[in-house]
């Protein structure tokens, strides 16, 4: 009996595809005519897409599978696809180097989207925009401070990191923030005293309705 093992098989090019998917690109490449090599690659790039269900119906990523059939052939697919066959140089092409942020976070539990957010907000002219946009990142600033730190924070100290954190530039209101929340709960909580009362009416009326249609009977 011939055993055939992983060390004595061809280099698998890209595992996500497994051996056998590398097999059928191979087995197209060696195709007699184009009309059949270019039919069966668009057959064996669909199931190249059900094999990996993160792939979604763009060009992008379109063009990456077909590039990963032309990986997987060694480049020797002579086919009409629907994109430009990629450059060998790709295989040793490193990733671009990402930028990192190298500026002092002065709340690191905070972090760096705070600050993004309160330098939008400086930039804010009309008044209620701005205050609704303080109002926003106060509550998320205490939101954050709570996780960090694992305990209760007044609002006067989250008041005063804003206002360090935006230069003095923003000064938020605890006054009217507090006011403005109490109406708000306040405006609610009658909403919904409301809909009680109007469905408590509205079951009465059905009880009452259900009685005299009895008494009929």
């Amino acid at each position: 009996m011939n055993h055939e093992y992983n060390t004595q098989k061809t280099h698998l090019v890209l595992k996500e595809y497994g051996r056998n998917v590398q097999k059928l690109a191979e087995y197209i490449a060696n195709l007699p005519t184009k009309e059949e090599r270019t039919r069966y690659a668009h057959t064996l790039i669909t199931l190249m897409k059900q094999l990996n269900p993160s792939v979604r119906e763009n060009n992008d990523n379109t063009q990456r599978i077909w590039d990963h059939l032309y990986l997987m052939s060694d480049f020797d697919l002579d086919i009409d696809s629907p994109y430009p066959v990629p450059e060998r140089s790709i295989l040793n092409k490193k990733p671009m180097s990402m930028a990192y942020n190298v500026g002092e976070i002065r709340y690191k539990h905070y972090g760096r989207n705070i600050e993004i957010l309160i330098a939008k907000a400086i930039k804010i002219d009309e008044p209620d925009e701005k205050q609704q946009a303080m109002v926003f990142i106060f509550g998320l600033m205490k939101a954050f401070y709570i996780t960090w730190n694992k305990e209760t924070v007044d609002d006067e100290t989250i008041a005063n990191q804003l206002r360090e954190m935006s230069k003095g530039k923003l000064s938020i209101d605890l006054k009217a923030m507090r006011s403005e929340s109490y109406e708000r709960n306040h405006d609610r909580e009658h909403h919904r005293d409301r809909d009680r009362d109007r469905n408590r009416n509205h079951n009465n009326n059905n009880k009452k309705k259900s009685k005299d249609k009895k008494r009929r009977k």
